[in-house]
């Protein structure tokens, strides 16, 4: 009697091991994480023209999406960085560029290995960090930028500077918001960058504004958005008709999203919705659908402010 009343415990114990594990335990691949979505960017000069030489305006956007358990832990995590330089002549004309591409999204033209002697190209370093975050809480990621805490970084492949990352990663969980999204989930990063120019005359100043859009997206096995967040940052190069930049460096850089109800779009302009609300509006009607089925009008969503910047982003992810 007394083998059997072990027996039958020994089962009871085993099923209840199995239970845990399958409901609760660190292994179970269905449970929902929460995701999220840090911007962090700086102007990194602003300068004036000189004669033949243009001024020049440097903007460097770096976007990190995250997925995290409930313990706080990034289970998975992607990084990109739109860096882009605008110029303007010293006779008040904004200079259009041809195109904008993210660091990650040009790969091996980057030139990291050449002319710097590089072992890795800039998108295997950001890879190298990214797999070293997993599984670690927001404050373990910032332990790699304090006094001696890059020697995990180093061992781990990625030898550039990480500082840029880490404030992203660090506005990215505590952004974070509950979805359905699931470790089995891949989770994207679409990063787009437009330009508009006007010249300076004797009377107003010239610009040259970028606009990053950034779209983080959780996607199903068929891929299909099964959670998603975005944001916009503009930084408007401005300076005058003789090239002489305007441009405030020590304001700080927000996006639109970020800046809530202080974009102001209810007022003066009157909106029904903020920025955020309109924002909102886009990616729940994103939900359910593929990248390439996010087109046209979002009007009957509740976004009627324009998309165009959204659904480029939306695009980079397909």
């Amino acid at each position: 009697m007394k083998k059997i009343t072990a027996l039958l415990l020994c089962a009871l114990i085993a099923v209840s091991s199995f239970v845990l594990v399958s409901c609760g335990g660190g292994n179970n691949e269905d449970a929902k994480l929460k995701l999220g979505l840090g911007v962090y960017s700086v102007a990194e000069k602003a300068t004036d023209a000189d004669g033949d030489t243009n001024g020049a305006g440097q903007a460097v956007i770096t976007a990190a999406a995250v997925l995290i358990d409930a313990d706080g832990k990034i289970v998975k995590c992607v990084i990109d960085t739109a860096d882009n330089t605008v110029s303007y002549t010293s006779a008040g004309k904004a200079v259009a560029n041809t195109s904008f591409k993210t660091k990650y999204e040009l790969g091996a033209d980057y030139g990291m290995k050449s002319p710097y002697g590089s072992t890795k190209e800039w998108y295997e370093h950001v890879d190298a960090f990214c797999a070293l975050v997993k599984g670690k809480t927001v404050s373990e990621v910032k332990a790699y930028i304090a006094e001696g805490g890059n020697g995990d970084v180093i061992a781990a492949g990625c030898t550039i500077s990480i500082a840029d990352f880490v404030y992203a990663i660090e506005k990215a969980v505590a952004n974070a918001k509950d979805s359905n999204a699931t470790a089995n989930s891949a989770l994207k990063l679409g990063v787009s960058t437009a330009q508009e120019t006007k010249d300076a005359t004797g009377d107003a100043t010239g610009s040259n504004k970028l606009t990053t859009d950034i779209f983080a997206a959780a996607v199903d096995a068929e891929g299909k958005i099964v959670a998603a967040i975005n944001e916009t940052v503009e930084v408007d190069f401005t300076f005058d008709a003789t090239g002489k930049s305007t441009f405030d460096k020590t304001k700080a850089i927000k996006g639109k999203r970020e800046l809530g109800d202080d974009y102001g779009m209810k007022s003066p302009y009157g909106s029904a919705k903020e920025w955020y609300e309109h924002a909102d509006a886009f990616v729940a009607a994103c939900i359910g659908k593929k990248a390439s089925e996010i087109t046209g009008d979002f009007t009957a969503a509740g976004c009627t402010i324009a998309v165009d910047g959204f659904v480029a982003a939306v695009a980079k992810i397909g």
